[in-house]
């Protein structure tokens, strides 16, 4: 490991980069979590945290380098890096101890062929299921070729994170090995019951006794909102849902809005802290960010018991139900409410204060760099 000196002129104990290229504007889970890293490795002593995501032009600022990349045409900000060279070249300039991927496209190659220029390891952070999201866009003919890609790719990792149990034992499946589960994480002091807003109802025309369910996210296909539609339709006037996102459909039922556009995360965390209960139905999450938010705020959850959720959702925070089933969705929020979602509330956010900190998510990950750098810091100690 190279020891380098800060512009203080103290030692540095180990120099981390971060490259991804899922960092947009109004992108979700994962620069949500390079964000909360960034901040939090900033803060320790002993440590550098450089942070590779692309740009429109060559840049840098507070450790955050922007490589060059077009614009997907309709992504939403994002970038889709082509060009192997801007990405190594960072690389070897910065001279990282070690690198972490964030995705599994170009990104993953460079830092690769940055291992074998400076001698340092590489971690794989697994954030989304590839096989499924191909085979959800393009159908299951290519599942085979997207499995083998994943297995080679990941197989080249010194070690592989998964932000699940159910993603980590996919790779598995896949003959990856070295696979840890690394959950995520939650901004407690952003996503707080002391945002709620008692005016909320008012502005959306509902009566202050009307039961109120959230649902945040994209409107993609595999979030399953038909199942969510569905529940409202079984559950009647004095329930009420808002859906806040993007690609959020245009005909909902009269117990239903909508506000069809990303919203920052100070105003999800005023949304879903003056509702009661968040909702969500789609069945292939991979960790499930969303959930975590909404019992930060102290709101709690029925979801259904896939994907990640069965292993966030307990019978304390909320309710989970049957899969692709709104009637099943319905009959899980009735029965939220006659356990209390007061009460729920208050116990998800105490389950989330004890295990989801983004504090607890980057001391784990201080293990994982520990082991594949094979010496143990002792300065990585808040500053």
């Amino acid at each position: 490991m190279t020891v380098q000196k800060d512009d203080l002129g103290g030692t540095l104990i180990v120099h981390i980069a971060d490259i991804t290229m899922f960092y947009a504007p109004a992108s979700g889970g994962v620069r949500t979590y390079l964000d909360a890293k960034h901040r939090r490795l900033d803060a320790m002593s002993g440590v550098r945290h450089s942070l590779l995501i692309p740009g429109a032009s060559a840049s840098h600022e507070n450790g955050v380098y922007q490589v060059p990349a077009p614009a997907l045409p309709f992504g939403k900000g994002y970038r889709f890096p082509v060009r192997l060279a801007p990405w190594c070249n960072t690389l070897r300039r910065l001279q990282p101890d070690l690198i972490e991927v964030g995705d599994p496209y170009l990104t993953a190659w460079a830092a690769l062929d940055a291992r074998r220029q400076l001698d340092v390891p590489v971690i794989g952070f697994y954030h989304s299921d590839l096989p499924l999201l191909v085979s959800n866009r393009m159908g299951n003919w290519f599942t085979p070729n997207v499995e083998a890609y994943v297995s080679k790719l990941y197989g080249n990792f010194d070690r592989v994170l998964a932000p699940s149990q159910v993603m980590a034992d996919k790779l598995r499946r896949l003959g990856v090995g070295n696979v840890h589960v690394q959950r995520l994480g939650v901004d407690l002091a952003t996503f707080n019951p002391e945002r709620r807003d008692p005016h909320l109802r008012a502005q959306l025309g509902i009566p202050d006794t009307a039961r109120l369910l959230v649902f945040g996210g994209r409107g993609s296909r595999e979030k399953n909102l038909p199942v969510l539609l569905e529940c409202m339709r079984h559950l009647g006037s004095h329930y009420h849902l808002l859906l806040v996102g993007s690609n959020m459909p245009a005909s909902v039922p009269d117990n239903v809005s909508v506000i069809n556009h990303f919203c920052p995360g100070t105003e999800v965390a005023r949304l879903f802290a003056s509702a009661d209960l968040l909702v969500h139905a789609g069945d292939q999450e991979t960790f499930g960010l969303v959930i975590l938010e909404a019992m930060a705020s102290a709101t709690p959850v029925v979801a259904v018991a896939a994907g990640a959720f069965t292993e966030i959702v307990n019978e304390q925070c909320g309710r989970l139900c049957k899969p692709n089933d709104g009637q099943a969705m319905a009959n899980a929020v009735r029965e939220a409410f006659e356990a209390g979602v007061r009460k729920l509330g208050a116990q998800a956010r105490r389950h989330v204060e004890q295990h989801y900190s983004w504090d607890s998510v980057v001391t784990g990950l201080l293990g994982h760099y520990q082991a594949v750098l094979g010496h143990q810091p002792q300065a990585l100690a808040h500053a």
